[in-house]
């Protein structure tokens, strides 16, 4: 195991959704604050971007190509980086005070998409999940939805609520897409780091970058927390493997909540940080329509 590294000065104000496409190489992002998707191909160094007009909380690759990503005003299909939105799904929530934050697909790929509440008073964050035209509510109890991730047999879904420092366990059904039992996987205790977005590697534990509390912790399945990694950022927010052999973790970060102080001491929070593990990563399944 080595040091984390800088794989991308991005200086973003809330990067997340790290995502691997393993057939072209290339490390996609988003900016949420700045309404950015970000492609970085690793093998040129070369980064483009796309700025929308509202956020764009989380996204997904399409196995036949482009994405589907989840906005403030609903849920949207695009063919290419540049390419028109066509509406999948349009918000049914206020979107004054609700907005889709943390999301990936399940392996028969649907795309499961959580909201945030921004008032944080009550439990009025949901899962979502999207497949073939139609919407389904998995879920509505947290503040924010976050560490959306599968176990390598897909029959446990972890789901975590940052603000209230949960995560929880579902079991989960690959066949019809349903999410029950739903039980506490780990308590954070307050003070130390909130879980935010997360990845499970090909030995089924559970990666969690812990929001302001500067490091990554890897959980195993039973959830005992195995290691913790120093970030140099006070604020990651999620994780992702690839590379070549499926063992880097990228970790996003955010920028724009870091103090002056804060930014002193970590002149490159906001960008994506890279460290190479012992373990491989699990493949991120594509949107199947």
């Amino acid at each position: 195991m080595t040091d984390v590294q800088c794989a991308l000065d991005a200086q973003a104000k809330l990067a997340e959704c790290p995502r691997w496409d393993e057939r072209t190489q290339t490390l996609y992002f988003v900016d949420i604050d700045s309404f950015i998707l970000y492609a970085y191909d690793t093998k040129s160094k070369n980064l483009t971007s796309r700025t929308f007009d509202e956020e764009i909380g989380c996204f997904s690759l399409d196995k036949n190509g482009g994405f589907i990503a989840a906005f403030r005003s609903g849920v949207y299909t695009f063919d290419n980086i540049n390419a028109e939105l066509k509406p999948y799904w349009l918000a049914t929530y206020d979107q004054k005070t609700t907005r889709f934050n943390d999301g990936r697909c399940d392996a028969k790929g649907r795309f499961l998409a959580g909201t945030m509440y921004s008032p944080k008073d009550a439990f009025k964050g949901a899962l979502h999940q999207f497949s073939k035209g139609h919407e389904s509510l998995l879920d509505q109890a947290a503040w924010t939805s976050n560490g959306l991730a599968f176990s390598p047999d897909n029959t446990i879904m972890y789901y975590s609520d940052t603000p209230n420092h949960v995560v929880y366990q579902f079991d989960y059904n690959i066949e019809n897409g349903e999410a029950s039992n739903k039980r506490v996987f780990i308590q954070f205790p307050h003070g130390n780091g909130r879980p935010d977005g997360a990845a499970v590697d090909s030995e089924g534990n559970y990666w969690s970058a812990l929001y302001q509390g500067q490091r990554v912790v890897k959980i195993s399945p039973k959830g005992d927390i195995l290691e913790e990694f120093p970030i140099p950022a006070t604020y990651p927010t999620m994780v992702a493997f690839g590379g070549p052999e499926m063992k880097t973790l990228y970790i996003s970060t955010c920028r724009g909540a870091q103090t002056a102080e804060e930014l002193e001491k970590f002149p490159q929070a906001g960008g994506i940080f890279a460290l190479e593990t012992n373990v491989k990563g699990q493949i991120e399944h594509r949107f199947a329509g």
